[in-house]
């Protein structure tokens, strides 16, 4: 069969417009006219036979069709990006753009500190670091990976356990000095709690103490429900009640003090860290350079 550039190039520009979000950002990094890019659009689904995107004057969505074209011509298309990179000499560049849909108190707690090396490490490498409440629709949404606290979710995804960090239960000095240190985790059902959305079930996370293989669920009574780790925190170090928080990120709290762990002989519950991304995306350079940037950093948390 005869080598057909058009369509080639018609690919890559359908896969920078899912990619972009919108034609108006695929234009601009493919160095096209907005036009010049529909019009390779429509030469495209004519090619094809098929409607790949549903578009309106605010927004592109992929349709049916185009959705199993996006996840069937993606890994060709990543392995003739890497064939090239590999013909260059260069197995190991890092460039483009990268679109992460990140867990908020990650990217903060974490992250954040590290993002000045991670950049000057990979100078032709722009990051795009998005919160969501959820993963979502990777693809869709133009997303090249997600990192989620939490199981990955059911999908045709690709998840890769990072890490594993302890749920602690902790206090402030001041609500100590005011109501005393429970001895058991018992006594916590009878103490004012703070609660912590969990945006992906829409409900408050179950209280529970994990003792090796024991587990023992708790009924606390909260008055207080919040969505944001910072706002948990500034209230449970302001003495407001007893808060479950996870390890990472917060070392230097239990460190100075700030902050207390009441039961550390109850403290066997993990919660993973995993990053998530589309089949094909899986072995792209800026994905791999991301996922062990991450790895690196927290191999030093603490």
């Amino acid at each position: 069969m005869a080598f057909d550039g058009r369509l080639l190039s018609g690919v890559s520009v359908f896969m920078a417009v899912v990619e972009a979000g919108t034609i108006a950002r695929a234009a601009e990094a493919l160095g096209l006219s907005p036009s010049g890019v529909s019009r390779a659009l429509a030469r495209l689904e004519l090619r094809v036979g098929a409607r790949l995107l549903a578009r309106t004057t605010r927004a592109l969505s992929l349709t049916e069709e185009g959705r199993r074209f996006y996840e069937q011509v993606g890994p060709h298309l990543a392995g003739i990006e890497e064939a090239a990179i590999e013909a260059s000499g260069s197995t190991a560049k890092v460039r483009g753009k990268l679109r992460v849909n990140i867990d908020a108190f990650f990217s903060r707690m974490v992250l954040a500190r590290h993002l000045g090396a991670f950049l000057a490490r990979y100078p032709e490498l722009s990051l795009e670091l998005i919160m969501r409440d959820s993963v979502g629709d990777l693809v869709a949404d133009g997303f090249d990976l997600a990192l989620r606290f939490g199981e990955p979710p059911q999908g045709s995804f690709v998840a890769r356990k990072l890490a594993e960090t302890r749920v602690i239960t902790v206090a402030s000095p001041l609500y100590l000095k005011t109501h005393g240190r429970p001895r058991h985790p018992r006594e916590l059902e009878q103490r004012e709690c703070l609660d912590f959305y969990d945006a992906a079930h829409g409900r408050p996370y179950d209280w529970e103490m994990r003792r090796k293989k024991e587990v023992l669920p708790l009924r606390t009574r909260s008055r207080l429900l919040v969505s944001d780790s910072g706002t948990l925190l500034g209230a449970c170090e302001a003495g407001a009640g007893i808060a479950q928080i996870l390890e990472i990120g917060h070392e230097q709290l239990l460190r100075s003090g700030r902050l207390v762990e009441l039961f550390p002989d109850w403290s066997d519950e993990r919660f993973p860290l995993h990053a998530i991304y589309p089949s094909r995306l899986h072995r792209a350079a800026k994905v791999r350079a991301f996922i062990e940037f991450c790895l690196e950093i927290l191999g030093k948390a603490g």
